[in-house]
């Protein structure tokens, strides 16, 4: 019942996720956070069961804090990826595999902005842009349309207000309100958030 987006430009990638938490047929929260900043230039957006997330994603950002203490330097967005996704197919073959599907998202100013696809079947893959979860089902043909080797940081953000207003429109769950990060050069910072309210009078189709 969750969704995340990511979309990469050429010195950004960016990322969107519901804010809600839900359980059974009851809303709990409608601000929860699901973007967690990893490092000074490192994201992951995770959704999936609400424990198995918060434990995976602690567990995956003290052992990437660690490996920056012990060795002098961070890992790079796609060595980050990959460590993710070697512990999640590692959990995956025990008694207590974690249930998190998730972005990993970052920028490295020698290997430039990095979004990696990882399941909770531990599949990854770097992609250009991307959406998990059912709202995520709807927003393929808009990113196909939309999207262009050179986007821009404002047309990403307009992407993603396309595809939380098709989520909105076509999605049978309540998902009002989407936070927004960015990770560039510069570091991460929160966009301003997404909700139903400011799409009411947004045309989709312009």
């Amino acid at each position: 019942m969750e969704t995340i987006l990511g979309i990469k430009g050429k010195d950004f990638v960016m990322v969107a996720a519901d804010c809600s938490h839900g359980h059974s047929i009851m809303v709990l929260k409608d601000d929860e956070s699901k973007i967690h900043q990893i490092s000074d230039k490192l994201v992951m957006a995770t959704i999936g069961e609400s424990g198995d997330t918060v434990q995976f994603t602690e567990y995956i950002s003290k052992n990437i804090l660690l490996y920056r203490m012990r060795n002098g330097y961070e890992l790079t967005p796609k060595a980050a990826a990959h460590f993710t996704r070697k512990n999640l197919a590692e959990y995956l073959r025990t008694r207590t595999p974690y249930h998190v599907n998730l972005f990993v998202a970052g920028f490295d100013e020698k290997e430039g902005s990095e979004l990696h696809y990882i399941d909770y079947l531990a599949n990854a893959k770097s992609v250009r842009y991307a959406g998990q979860g059912y709202g995520g089902m709807f927003t393929n043909s808009i990113f196909d349309r939309y999207y262009h080797d050179n986007v821009t940081q404002e047309e990403a953000y307009d992407i993603f207000k396309k595809c939380v207003k098709e989520i909105q429109k076509r999605l049978i769950i309540n998902l009002p309100n989407f936070k927004v990060t960015v990770v560039d050069k510069n570091g991460v910072k929160d966009l301003p958030m997404i909700t139903a309210r400011d799409l009411d009078s947004y045309d989709a189709s312009s």
